[in-house]
């Protein structure tokens, strides 16, 4: 018996898989698709996750750099906005193509031991109280696999969520028309000392929207010699049929009607793969439930909103971290009651979150007259260093909190320790971690009974800092003490409820 199938290689059926792995338990990923299939998607990634692939170890892989550094600006609503003077800002930017994302994280996952089949599409399943019979189709034929648990990390239109008769409820709007493709412009239209477009009104900053009241175009020279364009109009849906491909005149005209002004736009050229998209409508949508027995939905298989803004793969990959290591304490036995039903329970309102924003986005680069009224009131909010801060919180993830306590439930802070290093160790291993800064390292025996579960960690730290931190897999704090002399019995408590009882016969924690 295998203990996870994850269907889905995306992003998130991958980060799910390496998180099972890293808590002790390989899962079988199977993707219908037997080759990547090259479609350019996402373009990088936003907020709080980038601090989690940090933490695994993941951030240097993809950059070459060592730590991620926070982004001055950003773009909310078409609105450039500044972060740079914000007391705290949260606002990371990790810009890497998706499928160079998926290729590093393929690498990661096999390092780790999964197994990945390609080719190999689930056509239905059925469980019991104790095991999900999962059949599959495979290149040499059908077959089945016996499993604890199946997750559906397979997208909007995800086959999993389907046959476990998971409703989708939402909304579907028709009305708008995206276009996007990588293009190739005569280098006298590109600023050379911001890289931006220049017109005869100006120069148009790169990556932001740009919005007028007939639509939004944006500038993204991720690729400077093939740069990506983007439209966003309302209506013009009927001007062609949905398999008509996009071509560059079409895409030339939505930039006449948004910007006034003639875009020379000509095909790109090298090996690519390059981004060549039309979009019609949209899909607004949250599952109505994340698990139905041993069936489980990440990502966009869960729920479905406006790329806005970008915050699909933070919520995405964030959903994964959080549903790996609860997954993997039910297979291995070690589960409290209720932690598997906590996954939903965490992670629902962050959805609902990420939804909000989004369709408050699409609100605000709308056309209309009326919407520029509303523009101009957001601009004047936009100058108060708290609505930035409200707005940086919001998008980056960072205001997530679990739980009603409010000194617990939030990400665990980058301390100044005297020695990092085990720490350091102990996240890319997503280990459960009791971060004990107290003088005497006191807190080690208290935590003994659940060394084969959570690392102690014992050092100090300069500067203000706690007392202590219990900090789940996930990077998120599940118990905290500021006090010289930490509450034992507070800690104890919560060692049981994330991480079940304890093992009576430990004697000491390895440090």
């Amino acid at each position: 018996m295998s203990a996870v199938v994850i269907a889905g290689a995306g992003p998130n059926g991958l980060m799910l898989a390496a998180e099972l792995c890293l808590a002790g338990v390989r899962p079988i990923v199977l993707e219908r698709l037997a080759e990547p299939d090259g479609v350019r998607r996402a373009n990088g990634l936003v907020g709080q996750v980038v601090p989690l692939l940090h933490r695994r170890g993941l951030f240097e892989k993809l950059t070459g750099t060592p730590e991620p550094i926070p982004a001055p600006r950003f773009v909310f609503g078409a609105f450039p906005i500044e972060f740079a003077d914000l007391p705290r800002n949260p606002m990371y930017l990790l810009p890497k193509p998706q499928h160079e994302l998926e290729q590093t994280l393929i690498e990661h996952v096999r390092g780790l031991g999964t197994e990945l089949r390609r080719g190999h599409e689930i056509t239905g399943f059925a469980q019991d109280e104790n095991s999900v019979a999962v059949r599959v189709q495979g290149p040499d034929g059908p077959y089945e696999i016996a499993a604890d648990y199946l997750v559906g990390a397979d997208g909007g239109r995800s086959t999993v969520r389907k046959l476990a008769g998971i409703d989708f409820p939402g909304v579907t709007w028709d009305e708008s028309v995206s276009r996007s493709a990588n293009v190739r412009l005569p280098r006298s239209l590109v600023d050379p000392a911001t890289g931006g477009l220049k017109l005869e009104t100006g120069v148009l900053p790169p990556f932001l929207h740009h919005r007028t009241e007939t639509g939004v175009f944006v500038f993204a020279p991720f690729d400077p010699a093939n740069p990506a364009v983007s439209t966003s109009e309302q209506g013009g849906a009927a001007d062609f049929a949905e398999d008509d491909p996009l071509t560059m005149e079409e895409l030339r005209a939505s930039v006449r009607r948004i910007l006034g002004v003639d875009l020379p736009l000509e095909p790109p050229s090298g090996p690519g793969p390059f981004l060549l998209r039309r979009l019609t409508g949209g899909n607004t949508r949250i599952a109505e439930t994340y698990r139905r027995g041993r069936v489980l939905l990440v990502g966009d298989a869960a729920h479905v909103h406006s790329s806005i803004g970008g915050p699909g793969l933070n919520l995405g990959l964030q959903d994964a971290a959080n549903l790996g290591w609860k997954l993997a304490a039910e297979v291995q036995g070690w589960a409290p009651p209720g932690l598997l039903d906590s996954y939903e329970a965490e992670r629902r309102p962050v959805s609902e979150r990420v939804v909000m924003h989004t369709q408050a986005q699409s609100a605000l680069v709308a056309p209309g007259p009326e919407v520029t009224a509303l523009r101009d009131f957001f601009t004047e909010l936009l100058s108060y260093p708290d609505a930035r801060q409200h707005v940086a919180d919001l998008m980056s993830g960072a205001d997530i909190h679990y739980g009603a306590d409010p000194s617990t439930g939030r990400w665990a802070p980058d301390l100044p320790l005297t020695d990092p290093g085990p720490l350091t160790a102990a996240y890319q291993a997503a280990r459960p971690v009791l971060l004990d800064l107290t003088l005497d390292a006191a807190l080690a025996d208290v935590a003994a009974p659940w060394h084969d579960r959570v690392t102690t960690v014992s050092t100090t730290a300069t500067g203000d800092a706690p007392t202590a931190l219990l900090i789940r897999p996930d990077g998120y704090v599940a118990w905290s003490a500021t006090d010289a002399e930490p509450d034992v019995e507070a800690l104890q408590a919560a060692l049981t409820q994330w991480f079940g009882a304890p093992v009576r016969s430990a004697v000491s924690s390895p440090r």
